[in-house]
């Protein structure tokens, strides 16, 4: 072993412990790991950003894009309402549902897919009585299933045939993912809508389902004389703070004031609605010279008006929310917003809401006005889990969408223009026609993605020139014995599962893909199989909540606990493996 490659293959072993470890973002670990090869001269310095330019990282933004575009023109919504039945069994609308969020996946990106599909969903789930859990993980497998069949359905797709390019002249075309992809997602998606019955734990007070919140609101009058006259807001709150409580409402002269601000005076006569679940309530209203009104549910009735709702959203991975506080955010000064209750993994809480810090996949109670909500959930990146009015843009727009996406694939599959040609002019088209407005073209990119890949890229690169692939290859042939191709290609696609399992799937793809050419290369055979291998067993994050965006977006609403996932993912792994392997070999022979 050189010293090139034991530098490149430590960069590699230190950046995968850190992916593994996810204490840092994924994006950052991988422009760390750039920035060391650039500084051990193992990639040259005028290339270390070549990566950005890489054509599956500018198809990457453009789909990223489109994907946004397609949504909001209606064209996704319109799809939904004239497919999914308004009648139907519980397991048909599984199925449907399953089907229509895989073929989504395979033209848009699927986290997007799915984040649409969730709310309709859910809503058909309580309509039918099946527990949320039991629809949601079946579309989310689906969705990664969905995205396995054409170019554009994952980024992992986008790489490997950037790397066939590279290695060969000529990258995989549009549909040559469709023969094995369209196999294994068919098989996939019939099997997790049939096991989930059976595989997927049955909770039926999941979070997505019911908050009573009820059980903790009280009201307290203040009354004459009242110690709290006069006081503030934010000086009842530290009085309250003993008590884990919060203000949530004020009722002053029949008049109901939500999420009021800090600033505000009390007087005689007003109703503060508390939240709190705590014995040492009653001490600290006794201490602020308050008394509790009789009826139970008058907490509630003060939150109610025809100005505010309740509603809840889950927060999606990459949500400016993850790791900050309520009390951090200033929900209630800033944004009018109150933070009623907050449910993670299938636990609720009303504890200590405004130190809590907020993860993936949490599922967050709010109350405001539509308005307010609405534009918070879009600012902050989250999923409202409620279905949405039926409320629709210009038809013009999404045949419009619909059409130029179309046209993009078209031009596409034809050889017309390369992808990361036609799919960015599709995007320019979207602004162009106002589908997409300037203002939100850059906030529908996913940049730690954009970061993530355009940063690899050439780490990946250096170890292909160092040879550190090659050493990697024959050392797997040696463990695995050269006299058997196809025990290599099942066990690079099973070592390739294992780490999307636990890394991102753009990283495991621009990792495993130089060992899969170096295989080939060793085994003098075509290089196809083996990155086939790489694109499938790369989009296979069944096992884990954290392998793969969508598996951590449903664990709130689902109710899900980390243990939760291999035991409808396993199986659905060793399917995939199965159908995989047969289909690779007839299609793309050794």
């Amino acid at each position: 072993m050189t010293v090139p490659q034991a530098l490149i293959l430590a960069i590699i072993a230190v950046a995968m412990a850190l992916f593994l470890w996810g204490r840092w973002r994924h994006d950052l670990v991988a422009l760390a790991a750039l920035i060391a090869s650039v500084l051990l001269g193992l990639v040259p310095a005028d290339a270390a950003f070549s990566g950005f330019g890489h054509p599956a990282v500018v198809t990457v933004a453009a789909i990223l894009v489109l994907s946004h575009g397609l949504a909001a023109s209606g064209a996704i919504d319109r799809l939904v309402r004239r497919v999914v039945p308004d009648a139907a069994g519980p397991w048909t609308i599984v199925l449907t549902f399953c089907a229509l969020t895989a073929a989504m996946s395979s033209f848009m990106n699927n986290v997007g897919a799915l984040a649409l599909m969730m709310p309709a969903a859910l809503a058909a789930a309580r309509r039918v009585e099946v527990t949320p859990g039991r629809v949601l993980m079946p579309l989310s497998f689906a969705s990664i299933l969905g995205g396995m069949t054409t170019l554009i359905g994952t980024p992992p797709n986008l790489i490997v045939a950037g790397f066939r390019g590279d290695a060969t002249g000529t990258p995989f075309g549009m549909f040559d993912f469709a023969p094995v992809g369209v196999a294994v997602a068919g098989a996939g998606v019939l099997f997790v809508v049939v096991a989930s019955r059976f595989l997927v734990p049955d909770r039926p007070r999941a979070a997505g389902q019911n908050f009573d919140i009820g059980a903790y609101l009280t009201e307290a009058r203040v009354p004459p004389k009242s110690r709290a006259i006069g006081m503030t807001l934010k000086e009842v709150e530290e009085t309250l703070a003993a008590a884990e409580a919060q203000v949530v409402g004020l009722v002053r002269d029949n008049s109901r004031i939500p999420a009021p601000q800090n600033w505000r005076s009390l007087r005689e006569d007003d109703i503060l609605v508390i939240e709190a679940d705590s014995k040492n309530l009653p001490q600290a209203i006794a201490k602020l010279g308050l008394t509790l009104e009789e009826d139970k549910r008058a907490g509630v009735k003060a939150l109610e008006s025809e100005h505010t709702v309740m509603a809840e959203v889950v927060i999606r991975p990459g949500s400016p929310l993850i790791g900050r506080t309520a009390q951090h955010l200033k929900l209630r000064s800033r944004h009018a917003i109150n933070l009623l209750a907050i449910s993670r993994q299938g636990r609720r809480s009303i504890s200590r809401l405004r130190q809590t810090r907020l993860a993936p996949g949490d599922v967050l109670l709010l109350q405001g006005t539509p308005e307010t909500l609405s534009d918070f959930s879009t600012h902050f990146d989250c999923v409202p889990l409620a279905e949405r009015a039926l409320r629709f843009p210009a038809k013009r727009d999404a045949w419009l969408a619909a059409g130029i996406m179309a046209a993009a694939v078209a031009a596409t599959a034809s050889s017309l223009l390369p992808a990361s040609i036609a799919f960015p002019l599709a995007a320019l088209a979207f602004v162009l026609a106002s589908i997409v407005p300037t203002r939100e073209i850059y906030t529908a990119v996913e940049w730690p993605v954009i970061v993530l890949l355009g940063a690899l890229i050439p780490v990946a690169g250096a170890v292909a020139t160092t040879g550190a692939a090659d050493m990697l290859a024959r050392a797997m042939l040696s463990l695995i014995g050269e006299g058997s191709p196809v025990l290599v290609l099942i066990g690079l696609m099973i070592m390739t599962m294992c780490l999307t399992d636990f890394m991102n799937n753009a990283a495991t793809a621009t990792v495993m893909c130089p060992i899969a050419i170096g295989i080939a290369g060793v085994l003098g055979a075509d290089p196809d199989p083996f990155l086939m291998a790489v694109a499938i067993g790369s989009s296979c994050a069944f096992l884990t909540p954290i392998g793969h965006q969508n598996n951590t977006l449903i664990l709130g609403p689902g109710g899900f606990r980390f243990g939760d996932y291999w035991k409808l993912g396993l199986p659905l792994e060793i399917i995939v493996l199965c159908v995989g392997i047969p289909m690779i070999l007839l299609v793309w022979p050794l």
